[in-house]
């Protein structure tokens, strides 16, 4: 296992683009997001309208990971409720074992608990083991897949859902820490 982590986390903006993009390309070749579908979702990010939360970690003046969340739906006369999608959570490989996934997690979970999300989904690789336990620890469920959904590599995804974001936090603060399960946090939406 790694050092605990030090890292600081922080709103993304857009002057970070281009170091996500860096990070981005390393740990995902053949699916990274493009600079374009980074600056749409930070343009969702802020302001009163607000349907996204973004972060970087940064440490000795370097981003070494970075995650994603939007919110959608609404309350109020179809009673249909809020939910969220975790977009992307990528940790830098000499970060991972560090914790900073779960710190991550952690943040975007805090996100959808503050827009009011009842439910969370993912999508995430089926071949990334170390990502699933993440999830599972924090009381995601696999409900599905989706066939081919990581391209160029006809990669499937398994979806997963929370179904209550505040109770996961709350049970993951009461919950002594599994670092080792953070190994590789790299999952894209």
């Amino acid at each position: 296992m790694t050092e605990a982590v030090t890292a600081r986390l922080r709103e993304m903006r857009w002057w970070d683009i281009d170091p996500v993009l860096e990070l981005e390309k390393d740990l995902f070749p053949e699916d990274a997001w493009s600079r374009g579908m980074f600056w749409s979702e930070l343009a969702h990010a802020r302001g009163a309208e607000a349907t996204r939360r973004y972060l970087v970690a940064e440490q000795d003046g370097r981003v070494v990971g970075y995650a994603g969340l939007a919110s959608a739906g609404t309350e109020g006369d179809t009673g249909s409720a809020r939910g969220a999608d975790v977009q992307t959570i990528a940790v830098a490989r000499e970060q991972w074992g560090t914790g900073l996934g779960s710190r991550l997690l952690t943040e975007l979970l805090k996100a959808a608990t503050a827009f009011d999300c009842a439910e969370v989904m993912l999508e995430c690789r089926v071949d990334n083991v170390r990502a699933q336990k993440l999830y599972e620890r924090f009381g995601f469920e696999a409900i599905g897949f989706r066939r081919g959904y990581y391209q160029p590599g006809n990669v499937d995804a398994l979806v997963m859902r929370l179904t209550d974001p505040a109770a996961s936090l709350r049970q993951e603060a009461a919950s002594p820490r599994h670092e080792e399960d953070d190994q590789g946090t790299d999952t894209h939406g």
